[in-house]
């Protein structure tokens, strides 16, 4: 009698591990957990720990609660100022509600990456080049509401959508390096011209005040002629006054005054002899 007790006791304890084995599930602390019974959620979301489920009539489904990075596939289109691109980029969404994500869209991963490709497109289609190249903070705001918009429903939160490159054809990079290189060439020029627009007025300024006193301009002459005896060489340096310059320049040039000589006209050593004429109009006689 003893024995078929201590054998149903031990069945019995048998059973209930097994059943305990069958019945228990474990949620991690990042997941949560739906459960189905009879094909039919019921209950509220099962949080993290150990679970009891009923076998053979209970499924319980964990969905997983981390955010996740998402890339997606570089998409080719034509920016609205008629320019072909190239642009990838990733999204960074999580799960907010486990029941939606489960029963409202089949599949939330490959729903999420599919409207994201979309709606990268509708981007590069409305925005210009120098948007997608210099202004991409104002993109990324407008594609992450493009994405979150219909994610909503499907229970899932877009955190961040980043555009991470834009890709250019190599016509269009020569192009832009040319553009470039010509800016800073322009720039370039307008800071030379500016500096030698203040340098003369600042010359002309030291003119004019040295102007009055002849030796303040005698001894910035020497001064110049110090700083280029100064290095080592065999240079000779002779400053000649500019008035001496236009003295020789003016002696050098004929003086209108002065009327050129008229050639003189050869002399024929012959002279053609004409006939004289009498008074009577006969011819003279030989």
């Amino acid at each position: 009698m003893v024995e078929d007790l201590v054998v149903t006791l031990a069945a019995a304890g048998s059973a209930g591990v097994v059943y305990l084995a069958m019945a228990a599930r474990v949620v991690k602390q990042y997941e949560r957990g739906v459960l189905f019974r009879l094909g039919r959620v019921a209950g509220e979301v099962r949080p993290p720990g150990l679970n009891l489920i009923i076998p053979f009539v209970d499924r319980l489904q964990k969905v997983n609660m981390q955010i996740v990075t998402l890339p997606i596939p570089a998409q080719e289109g034509i920016t609205r100022d008629n320019v072909t691109v190239r642009v990838d980029a990733v999204v960074y969404f999580r799960v907010v509600d486990a029941s939606s994500a489960l029963i409202k869209v089949e599949d939330y991963k490959f729903a999420v990456s599919q409207m994201a490709q979309t709606s990268l497109r509708s981007i590069i289609g409305k925005s210009d080049l120098d948007d997608l190249l210099s202004n991409r903070e104002k993109l990324n705001q407008g594609l992450e509401l493009m994405i979150d918009s219909p994610a909503v429903g499907w229970g899932i939160q877009v955190d961040r959508v980043e555009i991470k490159d834009v890709s250019l054809p190599d016509t269009m990079k020569r192009s832009m390096a040319r553009q470039a290189e010509a800016d800073r060439e322009r720039r370039a020029r307008i800071i030379n011209a500016d500096a030698e627009l203040q340098a003369s007025k600042k010359l002309a300024e030291a003119a004019q005040q040295m102007s009055g006193t002849p030796a303040a301009l005698q001894l910035r002459l020497l001064q110049t002629v110090m700083a280029v005896a100064a290095e080592k060489n065999s240079t000779l340096v002779l400053p000649i006054p500019v008035e001496l310059l236009h003295f020789l320049e003016r002696g050098g040039q004929p003086s209108l005054t002065e009327k050129p000589e008229k050639p003189e006209k050869p002399e024929t050593e012959e002279q053609d002899r004409e006939p004289a004429a009498h008074t009577d109009g006969g011819p003279h006689p030989g």
